[in-house]
């Protein structure tokens, strides 16, 4: 038994372990760090966006005036011409024209970023209100459960590709698992039960109204979301992110197929229904994060604020970080689906790595936060163009449109690689 004993924690102290262990570590701090950073900068895209988009005031324009810089015992109104003063710049010249048009000489641009930092500081200092009537164990846990699935389920997206080092090969991703795409319908789906346990502990009509809404949402949606990925398995021939991914990089990402066996004639005729797949699974992972148009379990204009309603301070935060978060990984998985993850493109990673791995990881992670940066200024821009859905639209496109589009796709994709070869 000691021999036993002393043989297994040999095998624990081995380098190979240690070295496991460290990297697994330093992969998960690197993910959370990711994603939480995502969730702070998706709110700050959302507000740019949207005063973009509406043209209005606000981070789009403010600044701190530099006429507070007076208050402070500077005597000068204008600090731009005494900074061109000492630079030796003549007022006239381009370089004065293009500041003064930046409206640096009224103002420093903060370029939004002030106000997430306060609206943060404001949900962590506003005084936390617990109505007397709600069923209290349950209102407190609810805010957990719809934060905590969508950080568990990006543990199977990659990020880069694999690197080989003296103790074996590093996946850059944290769980290398073989069923990725279920493994985040599975854990991700938890999050209702957040939605559908808050509308219910609060005691309350249109917090109970908006629990059931998602419930149902999610239901109707996440049959059409599994069925819409069915040909690109029948494609991919796996379920492995990593493979996926790996597959794209060598012959054409999935909607982009112009490189490698991406030119022959099935993959671009594959690419229609890969295209209904995408808008399918797109329109999908709204739903699921119910966002506009598909936010009908928070909807003010039917429930006052849905499940939240009762909800306040940090409480409130979680919920609003946890629809980010669930924004994030499922652009996450649509980059990684559809896009190519990150895949660099037209043979690019196989050139990079066989110069430097270490190089390539690097890269393909600065192109992989570039497409879900691009996705999720996509997301924010629907969501500030499209009028919000009526319920009875919300279900009749999830069960009598979406489900038949999806059954019928795979039908087509199967009739396309049995007769085009």
């Amino acid at each position: 038994m000691i021999d036993c004993i002393c043989n297994f924690w040999n095998d624990l102290m081995s380098n190979e372990t240690w070295f496991y262990l460290i990297t697994t570590l330093i992969k998960l701090v690197l993910m959370f760090a990711v994603i939480l950073a995502f969730v702070v900068l998706s709110v700050w895209i959302e507000r740019r966006v949207a005063g973009w988009i509406q043209d209005r005031p606000g981070p789009n324009r403010a600044g701190i005036p530099l006429f507070l810089l007076e208050r402070f015992g500077s005597k000068e109104k204008q600090p731009l011409k005494k900074v061109l003063a000492f630079f030796g710049i003549p007022e006239t010249s381009c370089l004065a024209k293009l500041l003064t048009w930046l409206r640096l000489d009224r103002e420093v641009p903060t370029f939004g970023l002030i106000q997430p930092c306060l609206d943060g500081g404001k949900l962590f200092l506003k005084q936390e209100v617990t109505p007397s009537y709600v069923r209290r164990a349950y209102f407190i846990i609810a805010p957990m459960l719809v934060l905590g699935p969508p950080l568990v389920s990006a543990a199977v997206i990659p990020f880069a590709s694999e690197v080989n080092t003296c103790y074996g090969a590093v996946n850059m991703s944290i769980a290398n698992l073989g069923i990725g795409p279920l493994w985040i319908f599975a854990i991700s789906g938890l999050s209702v039960y957040g939605l559908t346990l808050a509308g219910w502990s609060s005691n309350s009509k249109y917090p109970f109204l908006g629990g059931l809404r998602a419930t149902a949402q999610l239901i109707s949606y996440e049959v059409a979301m599994g069925l819409s990925i069915i040909p690109l398995l029948m494609m991919f021939s796996t379920l492995n992110l990593q493979d996926i991914v790996q597959y794209q990089a060598a012959d054409g990402w999935t909607l982009l197929p112009l490189w490698g066996d991406g030119l022959s004639l099935e993959r671009w005729v594959l690419l229609i229904p890969m295209l209904i797949s995408f808008i399918v699974f797109v329109t999908c992972v709204f739903a699921e994060a119910n966002r506009t148009p598909f936010d009908m379990a928070e909807c003010e204009t039917d429930l006052v604020g849905g499940y939240h309603t009762e909800y306040s301070s940090m409480k409130f935060a979680s919920f609003f970080m946890g629809e980010y978060a669930a924004m994030v990984i499922g652009s996450a998985l649509v980059v990684t689906l559809f896009l190519g993850g990150w895949s660099i493109g037209f043979g690019l990673d196989e050139s990079l790595a066989a110069y430097s791995e270490w190089l390539a990881v690097i890269c393909q992670f600065i192109v992989f936060l570039i497409k879900l940066l691009a996705f999720i200024f996509f997301f924010v821009w629907v969501r500030w163009t499209l009028p919000r859905f009526r319920w009875d639209q919300v279900m009749r496109l999830g069960w009598l449109v979406f489900l038949e589009i999806t059954i019928a796709n795979i039908f087509l994709t199967a009739a396309i690689m049995y007769f085009i070869k």
